[in-house]
């Protein structure tokens, strides 16, 4: 019994001196906190393209509404709605026989204005053999050589009603006046048209090629005037940055707005598969230049602090560095730097939320 309680001694002895000297190393040294796992990139050498971006409006290129230029009855309609047309194409019909009419009737009154100017001027003949003779006064002969020139001008207003007949004859079909799409249909077979209505038979909208029309702030303006040559334009959606078309620049106005400080830009396409819609909400990008075998990271990767721009760059002992860079462009995520960085840095792409200058981090490698 003795010695099962001298062994219970030595044990509790043996643990205390354990327990005391445990608490003393954790008092004299701290346990340094663990690394902060981060994803690392390389900066990389590649060809940046430089795009400015606006949002822009789809407008054709020509906006007809074809209107009647004659009154009368509409007889046919011949176009199908919303199906494309050839300039020149019959679009409808209006009632031609009024039109007929008239121009029979400008036919007689110059037919009998002729059988008239034949007979002034047998009679003017006449009166002269008969004055040269002594036989009638010169009297005569002057009353009949007006009347010829009287009658000469019915004859030149009578083939004035003809062509105006004629030509509202030809008013009576109406066709398109230029290549197009063909809208809704505005007024029915039947119906009592005029000149004078506003809203016409039907729109015709030129579909190829369109335009897109778009405004870009003004101190943007000096790079595109700057830029070599034809300037290539992307028509995109502006969901998902899918290319509808591609275009180029064809006109910057020639002035800026004052009040929004835009000047307005207008760019060509062609439109043969109909990607591009009048009235459609799109993202117009110029290609302003290329910038060949520059320094890039992905543009998360920089920060910006008080004093502008900066990356986290790990040492080779693990630590974090703060390194100030110059960006010269960020395009389609990326960022070029001008100044700051070598591409043998490890540059932290994730996780600087999470550190600070002198911290310790676990680095793992990233796809840029």
């Amino acid at each position: 019994m003795k010695r099962l309680v001298l062994i219970v001694i030595a044990i509790g002895v043996i643990g205390v001196v354990l327990l005391r000297r445990h608490s003393g190393n954790s008092a004299g040294a701290a346990v340094p906190p663990p690394a902060v796992p981060v994803t690392v990139t390389h900066p990389q050498y590649a060809d940046l393209p430089i795009w400015l971006e606006a949002v822009g409006t789809v407008q054709s290129v020509n906006v007809v509404n074809v209107k009647v230029r004659v009154d009368g009855q509409l007889q046919r309609v011949v176009f199908t709605e919303g199906t494309n047309v050839r300039q020149g194409a019959v679009l409808a019909q209006i009632d031609p026989r009024p039109f007929k009419a008239q121009l029979e009737l400008a036919r007689a009154n110059l037919a009998k204005d002729q059988a008239q100017v034949t007979n002034a001027k047998v009679n003017l003949d006449r009166f002269q053999k008969l004055a040269t003779l002594g036989a009638a006064a010169s009297q005569n002969v002057d009353t009949f050589r007006a009347q010829v020139g009287q009658l000469e001008a019915a004859m030149q207003g009578d083939r004035a009603m003809i062509d105006t007949a004629q030509l509202d004859l030809s008013f009576t079909t109406v066709r398109s006046p230029i290549d197009g799409r063909v809208g809704i249909r505005l007024v029915d077979p039947g119906s009592i048209v005029h000149a004078s209505d506003p809203s016409g038979i039907v729109t015709v909208t030129q579909m190829d090629p369109i335009e897109v029309m778009f405004s870009l702030p003004q101190d943007q303006l000096p790079g595109v005037l700057a830029a070599q040559g034809a300037l290539e334009v992307d028509a995109v959606t502006r969901s998902d940055g899918r290319v509808l078309a591609k275009g180029a620049l064809e006109v910057i106005d020639n002035q800026i707005d004052p009040a929004t400080g835009q000047v307005r830009i207008k760019a060509l396409f062609n439109n043969e598969r109909r990607t591009l819609w009048p009235g459609e909400l799109v993202a117009a990008r110029i290609l302003l230049r290329t910038d060949l075998h520059v320094l890039v990271v992905p543009a998360r990767a920089v920060q910006l602090g008080q004093n502008g721009s900066f990356v986290y760059v790990v040492a080779p002992n693990s630590m974090v560095a703060v390194r100030p860079v110059k960006v010269d462009a960020s395009v389609d995520g990326f960022s070029a730097i001008a100044s700051g960085l070598a591409a043998t840095d490890s540059v932290v792409l994730d996780g600087q939320s999470r550190i600070a200058p002198g911290t310790s981090v676990a680095a793992s490698g990233g796809a840029s």
